[in-house]
């Protein structure tokens, strides 16, 4: 996979930015993991392509819940929040085959900590804090990835 694209993101209103940007370049599933520190971005970011692509529900935070699913236009859409898993085996009971299902769109907040439970990621966001503001590298991990990355570069 070519380099990965790193976004400076000045405030929040820019980060929901770059949510809305990522949903309006979206054509199909997509498997994202997003990597970051506490309080780097990764939840707004989530909610802002959710909310995006259509979720006309409230977009809540899967932080106790582990992971929540919405209907978009015929497709699935799945967010997990994996920080209080302390154990890849602790995700056995949460049913993910759906995670797998063609089309599906599957954000992951915390994803080293469902290491081998979680369908192969095809993009990889790391978020940062820089200063006051926040960055975030966009990493093509697969074929889709950079399928995705290459149209997401088309409607900057």
């Amino acid at each position: 996979m070519s380099g990965g694209d790193d976004r400076y993101l000045a405030d929040e209103e820019a980060t929901l930015a770059l949510g809305q940007q990522f949903a309006a370049a979206l054509d199909g599933g997509l498997v994202m993991h997003l990597h970051g520190d506490l309080g780097a971005g990764k939840t707004t970011f989530a909610r802002a392509f959710l909310r995006a692509l259509g979720v006309g529900e409230r977009v809540k935070s899967p932080t106790y819940s582990l992971i929540e699913g919405y209907d978009i236009g015929g497709r699935r859409a799945f967010h997990l929040d994996l920080y209080r898993i302390a154990d890849p085996g602790e995700l056995e009971w949460l049913g993910l085959d759906s995670l797998a299902e063609p089309g599906a769109i599957v954000l992951v907040e915390w994803p080293e900590r469902g290491a081998g439970a979680l369908p192969p990621v095809d993009l990889a966001l790391h978020f940062r804090h820089e200063g006051t503001a926040r960055a975030v590298r966009v990493e093509p991990v697969s074929e889709a990835g950079q399928r995705f990355s290459e149209r997401l570069q088309g409607n900057r």
